[in-house]
């Protein structure tokens, strides 16, 4: 998943974007309101985790120009204070949960995947290109009648391909959507986990289904 993580202290955005990352997602930070702004409306996100206390502009104010401008990302607020009051605020300016400092990470990893596993429900059917189908909701992967295990990675990388068959991918929009916004150019982890996944999809099958485009980058077809 691609996450966005609001949060104006550094020492826990750091926390926060490391432990994500851990996880196996894609994580942007912003440190004030009219970054978040900036970043929600322009690039597509899985969850905004989003703190109230913001510099420029509050997480309520954040949530509510998000919503004016039609993003529907799931939205987890982040407070220190715990009042009914903050937390239907948070709520009405159309927040999908909310989340009390001090928190366990388990507990915001937990809100973080319902958040997406709802999202997905909503929005993704199945998912065929060819005897390869994957689930969203379940997060199941099969090539015919074979369950193929993978990686939280893998998993996003085949989505990510899945969604759009035919489209080709260059590893530069592979990365911003799976990978950090900085990974180096000059890396080959793109190709290392494409080699990974096709290992996984094509090994043994008649039809392979990943390909590559030469200096360009990748496509999934039949």
């Amino acid at each position: 998943m691609r996450l966005l993580v609001v949060e104006d202290e550094p020492r826990l955005a750091r926390s926060l974007r490391n432990g994500l990352e851990e996880e196996g997602h894609a994580v942007d930070v912003a440190p004030d309101g009219d970054d978040a702004v900036l970043l929600g409306t322009t690039n597509e996100y899985d969850v905004i985790v989003l703190d109230v206390l913001l510099p420029r502009k509050n997480g309520f104010a954040v949530c509510r120009e998000l919503r004016d401008q039609h993003v529907a990302t799931p939205i987890l607020m982040l407070t220190a204070r715990d009042s009914v009051e903050d937390r239907v605020t948070g709520l009405n300016t159309g927040a999908d949960d909310y989340l009390t400092k001090p928190f366990a990470f388990d507990e915001l990893v937990a809100r973080v995947n319902a958040l997406a596993r709802r999202r997905a429900l909503d929005r993704s059917p199945l998912l065929q290109v060819d005897d390869l189908t994957l689930d969203p909701a379940t997060r199941e992967v099969r090539r015919g009648d074979i369950p193929i295990e993978l990686t939280n990675k893998e998993y996003a990388l085949l989505a990510l391909l899945m969604r759009r068959p035919g489209q080709v991918w260059t590893r530069t929009q592979i990365a911003e959507r799976i990978w950090d916004l900085n990974v180096d150019n000059e890396s080959n982890v793109i190709d290392v986990y494409v080699r990974h996944l096709r290992r996984k999809i094509d090994a043994g099958a008649a039809r392979p289904l990943i390909h590559t485009v030469r200096g360009v980058g990748y496509t999934l077809k039949a």
